[in-house]
């Protein structure tokens, strides 16, 4: 019987040009730097998809320069989740997911719906939008991730709310925006944005060490014991959870090496 889900740890796309000569070799060809990144880490964490629309080519290509096992998670189009009312995102959701995003196939994970600093929870209107996220695309099962950024959200329903349509909410390790480490779905989704480039691990290892710990904690089923909740009062079913973790924005230069000295702790 299984007692833990699978950890990835990753880094946020793959194109960044100090990362060459520090992560990718020094003769290694841009076309290539996928290729290689995907063999280092489990899983990347795509920035662009939030940014404009891609056809299914590009994700076919994709799938195919990484290996098997290998996971993406997408940020989704950003005209779906910056607007005034989420529940008439509908249109732009499906755009998104109709671009060609199951041409992964199993390579694909979690999307991540990412909203502004400055929109607040209007728990009628986000409930609207959390209606809009089907549970499958072409037959694959999507894995639904909500990144919120204002303090309001930082209530007991904002968490009914993920629960109730099985979205996990995003811990953001984040100097300004809120935490959340409430567990809502059966996978948890983290990213960690209070490197240092100074560190050659972004993160001190004392600090990938407790990281590691709650990681393993969350993949066991279990809540670790240290972080902050929007709702104390829930009980957390017990059960094994795949755990998606990517170290994103401050120290990003030892983004890679933070993300593999992780994964030689946690798994």
């Amino acid at each position: 019987m299984t007692t833990s889900g699978i950890i990835r740890a990753g880094i946020g796309g793959w194109t960044f040009a100090p990362w060459e000569g520090t992560f990718y070799p020094d003769d290694l060809p841009k076309k290539r730097q996928l290729e290689y990144a995907s063999r280092q880490l489990p899983t990347i964490e795509v920035n662009g998809t939030y940014y404009s629309a891609f056809k299914p080519p590009t994700f076919t290509k994709w799938a195919s320069e990484t290996p098997e096992g290998f996971v993406f998670s997408l940020k989704a189009i950003r005209f779906a989740t910056n607007r005034r009312v989420l529940a008439e995102a509908g249109e732009s959701v499906q755009r998104f997911l109709d671009s060609g995003i199951s041409e992964l196939g199993e390579k694909l994970g979690p999307i991540l719906w990412q909203f502004a600093p400055t929109k607040k929870f209007d728990p009628e209107d986000f409930e609207g939008f959390l209606k809009l996220l089907p549970e499958k695309q072409d037959g694959i099962r999507l894995r639904h991730v909500l990144e919120v950024r204002h303090p309001s959200f930082v209530v007991p329903e904002f968490a009914a709310l993920a629960r109730k349509y099985g979205t996990a909410i995003c811990y953001a390790h984040h100097f300004t925006y809120p935490e959340m480490a409430d567990v809502t779905a059966d996978f948890v989704y983290a990213r960690l944005q209070r490197g240092e480039d100074s560190i050659p691990t972004a993160y001190a290892p004392a600090d990938l060490d407790a990281w590691a710990d709650r990681i393993r904690t969350w993949a066991e089923g279990g809540m670790p014991g240290d972080l902050p909740l929007a709702d104390e009062t829930v009980k957390l079913e017990a059960k094994p959870r795949d755990v998606f973790v990517y170290f994103i924005h401050e120290g990003k230069v030892r983004a890679p090496q933070a993300a593999q000295a992780l994964m030689e702790r946690a798994v």
